[in-house]
């Protein structure tokens, strides 16, 4: 069978060198293999070949051919047809045609390279001469992902034995994280996937094809990916298990890596500018190991506590975040309304102790809940207005069982969480697990008062309570800091915080049996030892800090109404119309409101002063500073259906709580709790649009 050009003659060209089939196009062997010769002189393809000594081809070399043409991954029609829908997609968003005069005219999206950073607009620049070749490396900038039996993650590959991996090859996904070029042939690549680093080897000898190596075309992909591969991108990569001379496991890549999603930013090794790591955060995280290293303790620390309540057979429910009444806590909520009810306000909870109270009526007998609370209060170092909580209520449970499950509770975290960072969370300071012994330190409200300001305290359940207390505080010369306290409840805290709590520095301190005016929704007794009408109650505080509240629940229908309306008459201030229409309070008459200049100027303050280290007399100072209005007696809304819920039962019940940041902020060593939120306090949060808005030149 003989094959001939039917183009126009061409003068004869030298004999090429065999074999002549070594082309520069690897479709080419597709084509050879089909003997289709006729049709691929159509696309010049033949043109390779040139001169009447080489019309004929044996059957040998057809053979080789096809071996070839075997070896090499058909093209997926799909697959091409999308890549070629996306860059037509590309190009329209890029540009679009005037109607009137036919041409085309930049669309908005435009406008961004203006902003662009250097790196960005390089970046850009060498994927899409890569992608506009004629055979790019990349073809795709963000692929979709294949699945891979091979696939396997780094932890699992780092604690997998030889024996183990029965793959001939591995696949790593995972980002860079560091590169290394060592002459032309060789890169050594650092990739993080699921928080463990391994290094990749990629030989140009072991990762291209001998065939490729002769071909000068196929073998500048290897160069292409060293020079394209940026640190930030994340990559795949096909290899085989290996070990460095000294040891360390190593992943041989034996195909080049494939871009899966570049960076278009470039990470910096260094970053310290505090508004930076809050307003951009992500970034905090890819470059700070404490930043990732906290949060991820506040997954673990979650983690625990469901592992634990489940082991002591508690079951786990999510109550309403949005009701009418926010309800659980004396607190101000934040208010809002819904398209579905339009002229009735709506809260968001401040605690979710009244739906689990009402679980426990309808037969749960042990219940926990870890969700998100809202307090439309003040933001310091240790309170957020969003915030996670965790509450459990045990029917048929005493105080001292609370305390009891506390000090288990904590012990065990403070043992599970010592252990993380010996292992895993490197960069968190040590435990001290001395300082987390049983039994913990036990002090009663009234009786420790009295002996810390020398005052023997007049009935606290008497009308004439408050005025009483502030005129012996005054015979004493105790001087209360602050404004005078307009209730008995804010009297009591404030005096506990100067008195009590700061004892709690040197070891882990329950405070207990406080006065009843102080806890609407515990049981209360009259105390052998003082005589006065206290709860059966107790508050957990580690390091000046509140990490627990704990008391055994009203389960007295009338009892609690009157407790809650007299505690609601007892603390009501003068307060305006609480609703959305609710007027904005000031705290200065001449105070003009804030505008977005301002709240970004508040912003960055915030974010400088988490630079500052908190010593123990700046939590005590914090907490005396907080105004009044941010103190957690607000009143709020008699919900009379949890009165009407308590007619079917409440077995004596005990209740628990505590902060979520609270605990992260004890065992990672953080000063303030936006350390603790993924994305910071909500003035951090609340700042981010604008922040962004000024970053693009465009309008918040």
């Amino acid at each position: 069978m003989s094959w001939r050009w039917r183009g126009p003659l061409k003068k004869a060209q030298p004999a090429l060198p065999k074999p002549f089939f070594l082309l520069s196009s690897l479709s080419f062997f597709s084509v050879l293999a089909t003997r289709n010769f006729r049709s691929a002189s159509k696309a010049g393809a033949c043109n390779f070949i040139g001169c009447s000594e080489y019309t004929m081809i044996s059957r040998n070399c057809l053979r080789q051919c096809r071996a070839v043409a075997g070896r090499i991954p058909r093209a997926n029609p799909a697959r091409m047809r999308s890549i070629a829908l996306s860059r037509q997609n590309v190009q329209t968003f890029a540009s679009v045609p005037d109607a009137k005069n036919g041409t085309s005219i930049p669309s908005e999206p435009c406008d961004e390279a203006e902003h662009a950073s250097p790196f960005k607009q390089q970046r850009r620049s060498d994927l899409g001469k890569d992608q506009a070749s004629g055979s790019p490396l990349y073809p795709e900038s963000y692929p979709r992902i294949e699945p891979s039996e091979a696939r396997m993650a780094v932890p699992e590959f780092l604690e997998s034995e030889e024996n183990e991996l029965s793959q001939p090859l591995i696949n790593l996904v995972g980002r860079v994280r560091a590169k290394r070029v060592v002459g032309k042939n060789l890169v050594f690549l650092d990739i993080v996937n699921e928080f463990q680093k391994v290094q990749i080897v990629v030989n140009k000898s072991k990762c291209v094809e001998p065939l490729d190596n002769i071909c000068t075309h196929n073998s500048k992909k290897f160069h292409l990916f060293r020079s394209l591969i940026q640190v930030g991108d994340h990559i795949s990569v096909n290899g085989v298990r290996d070990h460095t001379p000294a040891g360390l496991l190593t992943l041989a890549a034996r195909e080049i890596p494939e871009l899966l999603s570049p960076t278009m930013e470039q990470i910096p090794e260094v970053l310290t500018d505090s508004k930076t790591k809050m307003q951009d955060r992500h970034v905090d995280m890819l470059v700070n190991k404490e930043t990732v290293d906290v949060l991820r303790l506040r997954s673990e620390i979650t983690k625990h506590m469901r592992d634990h309540f489940h082991s002591k057979r508690f079951l786990e429910f999510q109550t309403p975040i949005l009701a009418e009444n926010a309800g659980g806590a004396i607190a101000r909520p934040f208010v809002t309304r819904a398209t579905e009810f339009k002229d009735k306000d709506l809260a968001l909870r401040v605690a979710p102790e009244l739906w689990l109270k009402r679980l426990v009526v309808g037969g749960v007998d042990r219940v926990f809940e870890i969700g998100p609370a809202f307090r439309n209060e003040g933001v310091d170092a240790t309170h957020n207005p969003e915030f996670t909580m965790c509450e459990f209520y045990s029917a048929y449970s005493s105080l001292p069982d609370l305390i009891k499950e506390t000090e288990e509770l904590l012990i065990s975290l403070a043992k599970h969480t010592q252990k993380l960072i010996q292992t895993q969370l490197t960069s968190l300071p040590p435990i001290d697990l001395q300082k987390f012994k049983r039994p913990f330190k036990q002090v009663e409200f009234v009786p420790a008062l009295e002996e810390a300001t020398g005052v023997r305290f007049p009935k606290l359940s008497a009308e004439d309570a408050l005025p009483e207390l502030l005129a012996l505080m005054k015979l004493a010369g105790i001087d209360i800091p602050g404004d005078i306290p307009t209730s008995l409840p804010r009297l009591l805290d404030r005096l506990a915080a100067m008195y009590i709590e700061p004892k709690s520095f040197e070891e882990p301190l329950f405070i207990i049996n406080h006065p009843a005016c102080m806890s609407p929704l515990a049981k209360s007794f009259l105390c052998p030892k003082t005589y006065q009408l206290v709860s059966a109650r107790a508050e957990l505080f580690v390091g000046g800090r509140e990490l627990a509240n704990m008391y055994e629940e009203e389960n007295d229908p009338k009892e609690q109404q009157r407790k809650l309306t007299t505690h609601r008459n007892l603390v009501n201030t003068e307060d305006g119309e609480v609703g959305i229409n609710a007027p904005v309070e000031k705290s200065n008459d001449n105070e003009a409101p804030k505008d977005e200049e301002t709240l970004e100027d508040e912003v960055e303050m915030e974010e400088l002063r988490m630079e500052e280290e908190e010593t123990d007399q700046e939590v005590f100072d914090n907490h005396m500073k907080r105004p009044e209005e941010e103190d957690e007696w607000a009143t709020s809304p008699l919900d009379r259906s949890y009165i009407k819920a308590l007619d079917y039962g409440l077995p004596p019940t005990g209740g628990w709580g505590c902060g979520v940041e609270r605990l992260v902020m004890l065992f990672s060593g953080a000063n303030r709790i936006s350390d603790c939120l993924s994305f910071g306090t909500i003035r951090n949060v609340v700042g981010l649009s604008s922040d962004a808005a000024k970053k693009e030149g465009g309008k918040p």
